[in-house]
């Protein structure tokens, strides 16, 4: 896997329209998330141009996973639409701490990328070090995210140094918490 990063600016033409029409076949199709879509395209208020992406692309160049980072000192998906999964905390708000949201990766059958493929361990694991190098060099020593289970046991796994926020809840059918991720 390819991994690329940067701002809607910085990242290649087209790329940004492509990452947006990945996450809408993960997000809105595969999880069937409650979240904004139009025309395929999935994108929210959090993606902003001070947005910083990091895109995974197979060898034909299609996008096979993506993450979002965003600054904690500016709004953000945790703070703004789930901080009831910091089990009372105030969400966290510092140049320190950066949060990685619409985390996926997958395998896609090389016949076709129209159809979805299963979640890679693989490709998560050198996403997830990829998006922990970036928001390093954003400035950040921890990331916070909102994940499911899944991604907990996959990071533990792995080897990352992370831990949760707070309990697990039910949201929108479900189950996700918040979880830090130590960027050293």
């Amino acid at each position: 896997m390819q991994i690329v990063t940067g701002s809607p600016a910085q990242l290649q033409q087209g790329l940004h329209t492509s990452v947006g029409r990945y996450r809408h076949r993960v997000f809105v199709e595969k999880l069937e998330w409650n979240v904004p879509s139009k025309d395929g395209i999935e994108a929210d208020q959090f993606d902003r141009p001070d947005t910083v992406y990091v895109v995974g692309r197979d060898d034909q160049g299609h996008v096979c996973g993506c993450a979002r980072l965003l600054p904690t000192t500016r709004p953000y998906l945790l703070g703004e639409v789930f901080p009831q999964l910091l089990n009372g905390l105030a969400p966290p708000a510092s140049p320190d701490v950066w949060e990685l949201s619409r985390f996926a990766a997958t395998d896609f059958n090389s016949q076709t990328t129209s159809a979805l493929g299963k979640m890679s361990s693989e490709a998560a694991i050198a996403l997830m070090r990829a998006s922990i190098v970036c928001a390093a060099e954003q400035g950040a020593k921890r990331l916070i995210m909102v994940t499911n289970i899944g991604v907990e046991r996959l990071l533990r796994r792995a080897g990352f140094q992370a831990h949760r926020a707070g309990p697990p809840m039910i949201i929108d059918r479900h189950p996700i918490f918040a979880c830090w991720v130590s960027c050293t």
